[in-house]
């Protein structure tokens, strides 16, 4: 039996879903990718991590009629045309999401790994948001900027995070339907809201406390 499971969270800025999964992962014991997942792609490909840190969650716009009209992705590439890419930064980080996933328990943070492993059976994906108020006040404890920058910093990161999403995916960012769980961490606080997505996971593997390692 596959004792596998793979937990993909999506994200608002300031939404407190990175805390959110690094305190699950600690309470399911697996291991846990977020930024991480940019120095795994660099050593499965052989690129340097500095290449994937400049496209991390960026769309490329230069192949966006492209990807509209409908061509393949793969015929967009050859092995002497655009190698550094957006898109094929994405082929190989896609690779790498991939390969991780099917080699251990872990939870995953944003770059489209929902989408990725949309068809790996062990994923379980989560979206987690929260009020405006509650994500501008995450922001101001952890840098030292305005309440008004904060603000702008927010609608810029989650544009910037929409148009990642839904330029290499077939759905939407944020969107409940895109997701197995969409959940709003101020309702239960942080804490309450790992608990809740630790039930709902153990509930999703019929209520049997599943083998992590």
């Amino acid at each position: 039996m596959d004792n596998r499971i793979v937990l993909t969270i999506g994200r608002q800025f300031g939404s407190g879903g990175r805390e959110i999964g690094q305190k699950l992962a600690k309470s399911l014991g697996i291991a846990y990718y977020d930024k991480e997942l940019l120095s795994v792609a660099a050593k499965e490909s052989g690129l340097c991590e500095d290449v994937f840190e400049q496209a991390d969650e960026r769309a490329s716009s230069g192949l966006a009629y492209a990807f509209t009209m409908g061509y393949s992705y793969m015929s967009m590439f050859t092995p002497f045309n655009d190698i550094l890419s957006n898109d094929a930064l994405f082929k190989l980080q896609s690779d790498a999401i991939r390969k991780l996933a099917e080699t251990e328990s872990c939870i995953l943070v944003g770059r489209c790994a929902d989408y990725i492993l949309r068809d790996d059976t062990a994923c379980i994906s989560f979206f987690v948001h929260n009020t405006m108020e509650n994500r501008i006040q995450r922001i101001l404890e952890s840098q030292q900027i305005t309440v008004e920058q904060a603000k702008e910093l927010i609608v810029k990161t989650d544009k910037s995070r929409a148009a990642y999403y839904n330029y290499y995916t077939n759905k939407a960012w944020g969107v409940a339907s895109s997701y197995n769980f969409s959940i709003d961490a101020s309702v239960l606080g942080i804490d309450e809201t790992v608990a809740f997505m630790k039930s709902f996971v153990e509930k999703k593997l019929s209520m049997k406390p599943p083998h992590f390692g």
